[in-house]
């Protein structure tokens, strides 16, 4: 199974927000753009309006979870950021990956 990269730097995030193609749905906004590296990053956001610390890294758990699970259908090279949001709290892993695949397929990152 190929490894996940996390992005850490505040301007591989930025980067993601303002030059990526973005997605939106109740549970997950979803950031996609090409990077140099060529291999596949993921960036997780669980801003204060979520809760507590016990429920942020719930929910970056969950959706670090849901990747993992779609990883080898993803197109490679592409940075991931996933922001999560109110209703993401509620969610299991299982529903917040067929949203992951709804979004990607509308993107066409699904192969």
């Amino acid at each position: 199974m190929a490894k996940i990269t996390a992005l850490k730097l505040n301007k591989e995030f930025r980067s993601a927000y303002y030059h990526g193609r973005s997605l939106v749905n109740p549970s997950l906004i979803t950031y996609v753009r090409k990077n140099r590296v060529g291999e596949t990053r993921l960036g997780i956001t669980t801003g204060k309006k979520i809760g507590k610390a016990v429920k942020r890294n719930r929910c970056r758990r969950i959706i670090r979870e849901a990747f993992r699970g779609l990883l080898p259908h993803v197109k490679r090279g592409y940075d991931y950021v996933f922001v999560a949001r109110a209703a993401t709290v509620n969610k299991k892993s299982t529903d917040i990956a067929q949203i992951m695949r709804s979004q990607l397929k509308s993107i066409g990152h699904w192969q």
